[in-house]
């Protein structure tokens, strides 16, 4: 059964689309991967689904999540769909959590805001889900603030709070980019073990391919704000058939092996100057 449903998705800002014309859907329970270069239209797509836009953005199109277009919803409606079906991990969790405020009084605050959980249930509840995202001493862990804890914790942090509520629907925006490799890889599986337990959808925004491989059921490759392919995630990343997301593949596996001072191919416009 279809959860959400992007039709003809466009984002101007300064008149200028960073999102043009975007068709997709994502089924209950479905892991899609959004690739593509930086500066494609990724991030805005994602930030469209939970009306986070800049003030100035123009949207047309429809995000129809669970029967409601995103799109047409006022902001209090937004605000109560953010956190409670939809849960965001953002790529920098030091930009996503107040500095000011200790973790476990942030994690309560989306049970309390959502729920309206007792600020004790409130408390008891962040308990659990710090231990849900492996987190050995969670009564230490909720007092701190987000400058005593490392890259991976703040990040598992942002786990907490996108799942808290029980979402429907997880977007995982570069969830790992700033992670080194050892403690990405408990990340991601954290990551893929917690949706699964909640039988939620994930949009995973990533540009790397070995991370949308071993976890998306299918692809979608981004291209200067269009969807230029799609398919399920064998078919597309052994079979590519858009002549960007072939360059990509093999831009990619020249990365793979590349050697001090070896030239690495260009993915050319293949779009124009649109």
């Amino acid at each position: 059964m279809t959860l959400l449903a992007v039709e003809e998705l466009t984002v101007e800002i300064g008149g200028v689309p960073v999102v043009a014309d975007v068709t997709f859907g994502l089924e209950r329970g479905e892991r899609v991967g959004l690739i593509g270069e930086s500066g494609s239209g990724k991030s805005m797509t994602a930030l469209s689904l939970i009306g986070l836009l800049p003030e100035e953005a123009e949207v047309r199109g429809r995000i129809d999540f669970d029967g409601r277009d995103i799109v047409r919803l006022g902001e209090g409606q937004r605000c109560r769909l953010r956190g409670d079906r939809v849960g965001m991990i953002f790529q920098e969790p030091m930009t996503a959590l107040n500095p000011t405020m200790r973790v476990g009084r942030q994690v309560a605050e989306v049970l309390q805001l959502h729920q309206g959980a007792s600020r004790s249930r409130a408390e008891a509840r962040t308990l659990e889900l710090l231990e849900r995202v492996e987190f050995h001493d969670p009564e230490r862990i909720v007092r701190a603030y987000p400058h005593e804890l490392s890259g991976g914790q703040r990040q598992r942090i942002l786990v907490a709070t996108a799942i808290a509520c029980s979402p429907a629907l997880v977007l995982a925006d570069e969830p790992t980019t700033a992670l080194d490799v050892t403690v990405q890889a408990q990340v991601l599986r954290l990551l893929d073990r917690l949706v699964a337990e909640e039988d939620a959808a994930l949009l995973l925004i990533s540009h790397d391919l070995a991370v949308v491989s071993g976890m998306c059921d299918r692809l979608l490759v981004m291209y200067r704000g269009r969807i230029v392919e799609q398919g399920a995630t064998a078919t597309v990343l052994e079979r590519p058939q858009h002549p960007y997301t072939q360059g990509l593949l093999a831009t990619a596996s020249a990365l793979d092996g590349a050697v001090r001072g070896s030239v690495l191919p260009t993915v050319p416009d293949f779009l124009g100057a649109a």
